[in-house]
């Protein structure tokens, strides 16, 4: 059985759910990790009809644990009474003492922020891709632009001169 390519954001393997195409245009992403996330069922079942919204998120290390902040998740509309969740709170994200400890070092002393660069599920589970980087100015963004636009532009030329055109 041939294995489903995974969409554009995701590892391999994975489904997306969600994925922030803000985050890597606003902020230089160095480095990348990923992180288990700590839900409530209804919040499950509405991740897996893509109720979620990862616009204004961002990462947050609070009391030696790290928080997800700004994610919104739509409540799961068959949710009734208890099982109904608060569509905007703060998340735990599950990492290793050591993962957090590091990250920690780096946001005090290298003024980087950490933000979710995707949500996908792999194996039932679902996980959050974070980004770690520093934000960019408006300038430094029309030049990464700009960047992009003539790296895209050369390999293009490179394709129709390999082909002997």
């Amino acid at each position: 059985m041939a294995k489903k390519k995974a969409k554009k954001g995701a590892p391999e393997g994975t489904k997306l759910i969600a994925s922030n195409k803000a985050a890597r245009r606003n902020y230089a992403i160095d480095d990348t990790l990923e992180a288990g996330i700590v839900l409530l069922g209804s919040e499950v079942k509405s991740m897996r009809e893509a109720q979620v919204q990862l616009a204004d998120a961002y990462a947050r290390i609070r009391d030696g644990e790290a928080w997800l902040e700004g994610v919104h998740v739509a409540p799961y509309t068959f949710a009734i009474g208890f099982g109904a969740h608060d569509p905007d709170r703060s998340r735990k994200l599950l990492l290793h003492k050591d993962e957090i400890r590091r990250l920690k070092a780096r946001v005090d002393q290298e003024r980087v922020s950490i933000v979710p660069t995707s949500l996908y599920f792999r194996d039932g589970k679902v996980k959050v891709e974070l980004g770690v980087g520093k934000g960019r100015a408006k300038a430094d963004k029309r030049q990464a632009i700009v960047e992009r636009d003539t790296k895209r532009e050369m390999e293009r030329e490179m394709r129709r001169y390999a082909k002997g055109g």
